[in-house]
């Protein structure tokens, strides 16, 4: 697997794996986090997507087959103001298919990389933190640590961080 800076033109191929991610959700009956429907078909998802685009993002390849995407940005408004330096992951998500196995992984050891490059005490992101609180879990295993607890349009969203120093 390869990683590469995501650019414009990257669109299509970012919104294919949230779509594949919305069909692999919906599969499970876990449709609380982002609906049924494909986000290339929302044009408020594929303004996300393109916002992401227009910042710091990057995409995990395996062969010519796009694994996994992460973006860096601005908090949510919604996230408490950070009182350190940080690198915020404003956006990740991984491949359904069997050779997009540990792209999430991977690109969450980007954003480490990424910010002890730029100097910043901790990585932070939000989740979705469901009763199972499986994405949490995700995380947690990755090394964050769940701060702040919210409910954001009445969902349950998780705030984690990863403290560098």
């Amino acid at each position: 697997m390869r990683l590469r800076r995501a650019v414009r033109e990257d669109a299509p191929a970012v919104l294919g794996l949230f779509d594949e991610a919305v069909r692999w959700l919906t599969n499970k009956g876990r449709t609380e986090q982002w609906g049924t429907g494909p986000f290339s078909t929302n044009p408020k998802q594929v303004a996300r997507v393109e916002s992401w685009l227009a910042d710091e993002a990057w995409l995990a390849e395996t062969g010519d087959r796009a694994a996994g995407f992460v973006a860096f940005g601005t908090p949510h408004a919604y996230v408490p103001p950070s009182d350190v330096p940080e690198l915020y992951v404003s956006g990740l998500v991984g491949g359904r298919f069997p050779r997009a196995r540990g792209a999430g992984r991977m690109l969450l050891e980007h954003a480490r990389a990424r910010a002890v490059e730029e100097g910043v005490e901790r990585v932070r992101l939000d989740c979705y933190a469901d009763e199972d609180r499986v994405l949490v879990d995700f995380y947690r295993s990755a090394g964050f640590t769940a701060t702040d607890e919210l409910v954001v349009a009445g969902k349950p969203v998780q705030v984690l961080e990863l403290r560098l120093r």
